[in-house]
C-alpha cells in the first residue's frame, strides 16, 4: 500500500515554513495523542504517521529529497515508520517537552517524571544547512557567507507563547502538569489536557507568535571552511544555531558540504582522477604532455612524461599533486587514466603512411 503525501497528512501547503510546520504538527499530535484516544488503534496509527511526516519535512535535506523524488527517494518506504509511540516522544522531546509535559502520558515515559519548570532556561535547537563549493575551494579552503532562515524565540513573549511572557499556574492540575484519573482499582496519571504538561498556562496568547513561542528569522553567518573537506562532510559551529530561551545556550550550526562537478578532475578521497587523452604516436613514441594542475590558479599546468609504448587504460601517477589533507600532512596523488585517441577522419596521405606502418609490423 502506498504511503499518503506527507504534506496532506499534516494539512499544510508545500511552501510551509518551519514555524508553520511545527505548529501544524503540534495540532495534529494533540488531535491523535493516545491519551486523548484511549483504545483507538486507528488514532495511534495516525499519530505515528504524523510523526513520520514531520520527521521528514522538518529535516531540510530529507525534505528536499522528498520534494524531488517522493517516497521513492527515501528508500521506497518513506520515513522511519515509528513502531513504538515511545520513540516519537523520545525523538521529538523538544516539542513534547512543552506539549505533553516531557513524557507524553502514562505508558510512554510520563508516569512519575518530574515536570520541567516552564520558566527554566532552555537550549536552542541545532540548525542544519548546506553549502556548495568548487573543487578548488574545497581543496584549499575558503570563507563563505551563508543565509539562514529558521525559527527563533519570540522576543515579545521571551519564547513562552504568552503575551508579555506572563504565565499563571494551571488551575486544572494545580501546577503539577499531570492529572490523576481512576480506572477500576488503579489510579492512572496522565498529562494535563489544559496546560499540556507545563504546569502553567498563558494568561493570553502572544500576538506576535500566536502562542507558538517562535517566529521566523533570517540572518547571515560567515564561516571559514578548512582545506581538504569532501562531499557529505559536516562542519559544526558551536553556539551558532537557534537562540536559547530564557537565557539558555544557543544550539549548534551544522553545515554539510557539497562539491560541484569539475571539468578536469574527479575526486577520489584525497586523490584526483584525470582523463588523459593522447594520440597514437604519443602513446607509441612517448611524449611530454601538459596536464591541468590543482592549484588556486585555475590556469596552472604541470608536465607529465608519457613513456613510449603506453597502452590505452594505463594509469600514470603524479605523486603529491592531489587534494591537500585535512591534517596538513601532504597531499594525495593525481592519477591520469590514459585514453588513446583514434582519429575518425584521415587524409589520403595519413592513410598511406598508416598502411606502410602496418606492413612494417608483418
Amino acid at each position: 500500500m502506498s504511503k499518503p503525501d506527507y504534506y496532506e497528512v499534516l494539512e499544510v501547503e508545500r511552501e510551509v515554513t518551519t514555524v508553520e510546520l511545527k505548529k501544524a504538527y503540534r495540532k495534529k499530535a494533540l488531535e491523535f495523542h493516545p491519551d486523548r484516544n484511549p483504545d483507538n488503534p486507528e488514532a495511534e496509527e495516525r499519530f505515528k504517521l504524523c510523526a513520520e511526516a514531520y520527521s521528514i519535512l522538518s529535516d531540510p535535506q530529507k525534505r528536499q529529497i522528498y520534494d524531488r523524488y517522493g517516497h521513492a527517494g527515501l528508500g521506497g518506504g518513506g520515513g522511519p515508520g515509528f513502531g513504538d509511540v515511545g520513540d516519537i516522544f523520545s525523538q521529538f522531546q523538544d516539542i513534547f517537552g512543552d506539549l505533553f509535559g516531557g513524557g507524553g502520558g502514562f505508558g510512554f515515559g510520563g508516569f512519575g517524571r518530574r515536570r520541567r519548570d516552564p520558566n527554566s532556561p532552555t537550549r536552542g535547537s541545532d540548525v542544519r544547512t548546506d553549502v556548495t563549493l568548487t573543487l578548488r575551494e574545497a581543496a584549499f579552503g575558503t570563507t563563505r557567507q551563508i543565509d539562514l532562515s529558521h525559527p527563533s524565540p519570540c522576543e515579545a513573549c521571551r519564547g513562552t507563547g504568552a503575551k508579555g511572557g506572563e504565565l499563571e499556574s494551571c488551575g486544572t492540575c494545580g501546577g503539577r502538569g499531570q492529572v490523576a484519573r481512576a480506572q477500576g482499582a488503579f489510579v492512572m496519571t496522565t498529562t494535563c489536557p489544559t496546560c499540556r504538561g507545563r504546569g502553567a498556562r498563558a494568561k493570553e496568547a502572544c500576538d506576535e507568535c500566536e502562542g507558538v513561542g517562535q517566529v521566523d528569522s533570517e540572518r547571515v553567518v560567515k564561516i571559514n571552511i578548512p582545506g581538504g573537506v569532501d562531499t557529505g562532510q559536516s562542519l559544526r559551529l558551536s553556539g551558532r544555531g537557534q537562540e536559547g530561551t530564557r537565557g539558555g545556550p544557543a544550539g549548534d550550526l551544522y553545515v554539510t558540504v557539497h562539491i560541484e562537478r569539475d571539468e578536469d578532475f574527479e575526486r577520489d578521497g584525497f586523490n584526483l582522477l584525470h582523463r588523459l587523452v593522447v594520440t597514437y604516436p604519443q602513446a607509441a613514441l612517448g611524449a611530454k604532455i601538459e596536464v591541468p594542475a590543482l592549484e588556486e590558479d585555475e590556469d596552472a599546468v604541470q608536465t607529465l612524461k608519457v613513456p613510449s609504448g603506453t597502452q590505452n587504460g594505463e594509469t600514470l601517477v603524479i605523486r603529491g599533486a592531489g587534494v591537500p589533507r585535512l591534517n596538513g600532512r601532504g597531499r594525495g596523488d593525481l592519477v591520469c587514466i590514459v585514453e588513446v585517441e583514434v582519429p575518425k577522419k584521415l587524409s589520403r596521405e595519413q592513410k598511406r603512411l598508416l598502411k606502410e606502418l602496418d606492413r612494417s609490423f608483418d
